[in-house]
């Protein structure tokens, strides 16, 4: 059962235990077995998920975001936020 959290830049992340990933030149395709259901990430969501492996700040993931690609603040803060979010909502990740 999914608890929502608000998620905040200060809010801890990490992966699921026990989620079927692999990569593919570059992108995380994932399946959920026990709901059916298929996940691609592109790089920058594969990047993210490779920087959730362990608990992290959403703040630190920004930051190593903002230094790996060309974007402005505002765009990564979104991006991320929302991303996390849909994996939240996925059940992929926990929160704390």
């Amino acid at each position: 059962m999914k608890i929502d959290k608000m998620i905040s830049f200060d809010t801890i992340v990490v992966q699921k235990v026990g989620l079927d990933a692999t990569d593919i030149d570059g992108e995380i395709v994932m399946m959920d077995i026990d709901k059916g259901k298929y996940y691609g990430f592109n790089s920058v969501g594969s990047r993210i998920w490779e920087l959730i492996k362990n608990p992290i700040a959403i703040k630190e993931i920004k930051s190593a975001l903002l230094k790996e690609y060309n974007v402005d603040t505002k765009t990564c803060e979104e991006a991320v936020l929302t991303f996390l979010n849909r994996l939240n909502d996925e059940e992929l990740i926990s929160v704390s």
